[in-house]
């Protein structure tokens, strides 16, 4: 079991709606490596890993996709705590119908199924990276997290989408500036060997850090290249890559 944990903890005290504000939601961090948080150790900036796990590279070969069922769709059940509002509630809810509107996923009310999506507000926003089998949190905190943009993110996370920043070709596309990244927060832009499903680099996906993630000094800590101009880490929900990355991984 790959028991890979993304994690967005947020300071924001504004009313959830149904966009997240146009403050990056990204730069929000905790801070919390090397602590516990409902179990996984936060160990790779949002991106937290249980003590067996051995890397970071997508599961998705390697079992944690989402069965598709004989009529062509995929079936991801999911509980959602009482511990929210009527309004979030909704907003939570928009959240995972978006996905039904673009592609084959069908997220659906839990009713027994093995495997499912438990959606609560723990600490901060994170979701395990991938089908983990049973039941498995999505965390979406009422104090910041409640947001369309943040629920697309950890979603695509349990679908098995890792950070666009840390894709296999980024260097192409994005130069990191390690002189201006906090030391201890330096691993969070190591590269991963990743599967990009034959689609560019996106600098608007959903999945993109903003350029001044782990600023030690508010300095940009990646600018892309070489329009160093492009905005990065400011979508408000999924682009048209994400979208096309979910119907090639599970629809086509």
């Amino acid at each position: 079991m790959y028991l890979l944990v993304v994690v967005v903890s947020l300071l924001l005290n504004s009313v959830p709606t149904q966009s997240r504000p146009t403050e990056d939601l990204f730069e929000k961090i905790s801070g919390k490596t090397g602590q516990r948080v409902d179990g996984p150790l936060i160990t790779f900036g949002d991106i937290a890993v249980s003590t067996g796990f051995k890397n970071a590279d997508p599961c998705t070969a390697r079992g944690c996709k989402w069965e598709r069922s004989t009529d062509g769709l995929v079936y991801v059940p999911y509980v959602i705590s009482n511990q929210y509002s009527p309004d979030e509630l909704q907003v939570i809810k928009r959240g995972l119908q978006s996905f039904a509107d673009v592609s084959c996923i069908r997220f659906i009310p839990h009713e027994g199924q093995r495997h499912f999506l438990y959606i609560k507000s723990d600490s901060g926003c994170y979701s395990y990276l991938g089908r983990q089998g049973g039941g498995q949190v999505v965390s979406l905190q009422r104090d910041g997290c409640v947001y369309h943009s943040t629920i697309q993110h950890e979603l695509l996370h349990a679908l098995g989408f890792h950070h666009e920043q840390n894709r296999s070709d980024r260097d192409k596309h994005i130069r990191i500036l390690l002189e201006n990244i906090k030391p201890a927060r330096q691993h969070n832009f190591k590269k991963r060997e990743t599967h990009n499903l034959a689609t560019p680099y996106d600098y608007n996906s959903v999945m993109h850090y903003s350029r001044y993630a782990f600023s030690r000094n508010k300095q940009p800590t990646m600018i892309p290249i070489p329009d160093r101009k492009v905005v990065i880490g400011k979508a408000q929900s999924m682009s048209r890559n994400d979208i096309l990355r979910i119907n090639r991984l599970y629809c086509s």
